[in-house]
């Protein structure tokens, strides 16, 4: 990726980046060349040659523009020289402004560059922490195929408050949590890397999901707090919106832990089944203020074929220009047929599609089918 965008920087210095948009101040340049040898003697259109360079500032790069400027000067020398008048202060004075104006031009165009390759250095280190941070989920864990989606709402930015995660554990089943902390910036980012850091330091080593949902609660409500003063706490409150799931290896089966956050949705076929729990707990990061000691774990059926989706908020609250929500759950069982990776690109593509390219939150997405054999046990509910 960090290459790929590389590679388009430089290509944006070359010449003949843009071959059809450099037909514009061609264009304009042989026109006023044509048109004022022709007109009258009292006519002069030679300064408008002065808006080649500045034309070609908005799509080429440095040596382009200079070329322009070049064309520009050596065109109204040509005016001068067949209208007789290259002798005269009015034509010296606009070949004068004339690169002046292309030198300003190209010199914008320098800036511009590093500036570029400043921004090209920045999001490369946003590139390396967002694949430590949020690392790519396992395409495969046991009978389930994963994918997952993260779509900033910064067009520049590569890692927010949104959050997913996938740990095996030694029991046969895998764990995955995605989440939403609150707020933006970098105060996200810290709580985003502080939460992907509990869950996969303990994932693993917690023997329930109630035991993990209170670890990650703890270690969320500690390092938000440790430095602050009492005051402080009271003004400030970090919290994570989340959903806890174990799905066991050889049980058609997930278990729910909610804490806030939007209830996953199951498509079997062509039913779209919401998983509301009965019981939704506070967010991460309220919990052990008011003392709760466990959480209730839901129980829900995940056959064989199952497609499971979490997601974030600013899926379902993304609105249009017409302030219309995204129709999160009319359009996806369409794609209920294809693999979570090919269902996340038509996710992706529809969603930036109806928000017209800006999103005013980020957005995450969790797609896991089951693979197992259809001879699996049935479901036990319980609460």
């Amino acid at each position: 990726m960090a290459s790929r965008a590389w590679l388009d920087v430089r290509r944006s210095w070359r010449p003949g980046h843009a071959p059809a948009l450099l037909m514009i101040p061609l264009g304009l340049i042989v026109t006023v060349c044509v048109v004022d040898v022709l007109s009258p003697q009292h006519i002069h259109l030679g300064p408008l040659l002065v808006a080649a360079p500045a034309i070609t500032v908005a799509f080429a790069g440095a040596r382009v523009t200079a070329l322009m400027g070049a064309l520009a000067v050596a065109a109204q020398m040509l005016i001068g020289v067949l209208r007789g008048v290259w002798d005269t202060a009015n034509i010296q004075a606009q070949i004068a402004a004339l690169i002046v104006v292309s030198a300003i031009c190209v010199t914008l165009c320098v800036v511009r560059g590093r500036r570029e390759r400043q921004l090209h250095q920045v999001r490369s280190v946003a590139e390396a922490a967002q694949s430590v941070l949020l690392q790519p989920l396992p395409t495969r864990a046991g009978p389930l195929q994963i994918a997952g989606l993260y779509i900033p709402a910064e067009e520049e930015a590569d890692l927010g408050g949104d959050l997913y995660a996938a740990a095996r554990t030694s029991h046969h089943s895998t764990r995955l949590l995605i989440g939403d902390v609150r707020g933006s910036g970098l105060g996200a980012i810290s709580n985003t890397a502080l939460l992907l850091g509990a869950f996969r330091a303990a994932a693993h080593r917690q023997a329930t999901l109630p035991r993990l949902a209170i670890h990650l609660d703890a270690a969320f409500r500690w390092d938000s707090t440790q430095w602050r003063t009492p005051t402080e706490q009271d003004a400030i409150e970090d919290f994570a919106t989340a959903a806890l799931l174990d799905i066991p290896d050889h049980d058609p089966v997930v278990h729910l832990i909610s804490c806030g956050h939007p209830p996953p949705l199951i498509l079997r076929g062509d039913r779209l089944i919401p998983l509301v729990a009965e019981a939704s707990h506070l967010p991460i990061g309220f919990g052990g203020a008011f003392g709760i000691a466990d959480y209730a774990v839901q129980t829900f059926p995940f056959e064989a074929g199952d497609l499971l989706l979490l997601y974030t908020d600013g899926v379902i609250e993304a609105r249009n220009t017409e302030g219309s929500f995204y129709p999160f759950t009319e359009r996806v069982p369409q794609w209920t047929k294809d693999d979570p990776d090919e269902l996340l690109r038509h996710l992706q593509d529809d969603l930036l599609a109806h928000v017209h390219g800006h999103l005013d939150d980020d957005a995450a997405v969790v797609a896991i089918r089951r693979l197992g054999r259809p001879g699996s046990r049935r479901p036990r509910a319980r609460t």
